[in-house]
Parts: C-alpha cells; structure tokens; sequence
C-alpha cells in the first residue's frame, strides 16, 4: 500500500470513528443508555455495527468517547466564560449561563444516562469519578479565583461548594422529569441571584493590618 493510500485509509478510519462518536452521543441523548446498542448507534452512524467493536472494543467504551468529546469541547467553551468573572454575581450569572448550555445540547443528559448505568455496572463508576474529577477541579479554581481568602471560602470551602454544584448538577437533570417547563429550577437559580448581592460582604478581602503583617515577618526572620 502507498503512502497515499495509507493516509486516506488513515482518513476514512479516523472519519468513521467521529461519526459513531456523534451517533453515540445523539443515540444516548434522545434513547437513553438502555436503548444505545451496537446496531441502534451504527444505524444512527450509517456504518456496520462490526466497527463499534472494531474502532472501541464495546459499546461502553464508544459511550464514554462520546462523553469524552462533548466534554473537552465544553471544557474549552465553559473556560472562556468563566474567564472575566471576578465578583460573586458575575459567577452566579456565568452558572446558569453553563447549565442552560448544557442542558440544551443535552450534555447533562449524556453524564445522567451513564451515572444512572454506573449503579447496575460498577465498572462504569470509576470511569466516571475520573471524569468528573476535572470539572471538579475547575469549578474548585473558579471560586477560589473568585472567593478565595474571604469570610464565605472559610464558611463554604472551594472544594465542598464544588461537590454541591455536581450534586445539583445531576439532580436537576433528574428533577427536570418533573419540572417540564424549568420553571422549578430556574426558580433556584433566581433565588441564588437575589442571595448573591446580599452575601458581598462576606466576600470582601480584608487587608493583613501593617502590626500583624510586621510581626509575621519578625517571626519568619527568627525562625529562619
């Protein structure tokens, strides 16, 4: 085989993966986990069902590449809006921002739908907690940017607010059987841009008063 056929048979494998990638993720948006088979997601893809095996090994695999994709694109869309906030207002209003967007384009639904499958597959679970560790992880620097060193990060840790903004994360796509309209959640998300205003002084960074900060360098120079 040449080099020119080599690299359009580089091409076409490449192009056949991105397709059951985006089947995959369409399948599990409006089907759901326990409809996303081989057959169904290659139908959906145009392609033999053979080559979900082929290109990922199962089925599994093709499901978390899809939630792989989606999520470093939103990882790259999400960083840019979070990127100016610099006041806890702003931060709330950039967090409806980002569960609206994913909620829309149906992110939430692709993570729900295989956390729901993690409770009868445990193989699944630490697939999950390693992917859910990032945006953990970014939530956490978000607000400790934001409101890191005051009297709100001391009552709220960065870390702790971050597992209650998963938390809410999932529960919300959960609770959104129930809530058709949004109007329920969407009424949370008020709630919190009334609160966020009246919280401002606990987020205020006090300066370190000269006395102190001359004593904490007294101290330093005498036990260096």
């Amino acid at each position: 085989m040449g080099a020119r056929s080599a690299a359009g048979a580089e091409a076409r494998s490449a192009e056949t993966r991105e397709r059951l990638i985006a089947a995959a993720a369409a399948v599990l948006r409006t089907q759901g986990y326990g409809r996303a088979s081989a057959r169904t997601i290659a139908r959906e893809a145009g392609v033999n069902s053979a080559l979900v095996f082929y290109h990922f090994g199962g089925v599994d695999a093709l499901l978390l590449a899809a939630l792989d994709s989606s999520s470093a694109e939103r990882m790259a869309r999400h960083t840019a809006t979070v990127a100016r906030v610099n006041s806890l207002e702003e931060l709330v209003e950039a967090a409806t921002r980002i569960y609206r967007d994913d909620l829309e384009g149906g992110h939430i639904t692709l993570f729900s739908e295989l956390v729901a499958a993690a409770v009868a597959k445990p193989e699944l679970r630490e697939e999950l907690r390693r992917r859910a560790e990032p945006w953990l992880a970014f939530v956490e620097e978000t607000l400790e940017r934001v409101v890191g060193g005051t009297a709100l990060a001391r009552l709220m840790p960065p870390r702790d607010l971050a597992n209650a903004a998963l938390t809410f994360y999932l529960g919300a796509n959960l609770f959104s059987v129930l809530d058709a309209d949004r109007s329920r959640t969407e009424s949370v998300f008020a709630m919190v841009r009334r609160l966020a205003p009246r919280a401002k002084l606990l987020t205020i960074r006090r300066p370190v008063r000269l006395g102190r900060a001359r004593g904490f360098g007294r101290a330093r120079r005498a036990t260096g």
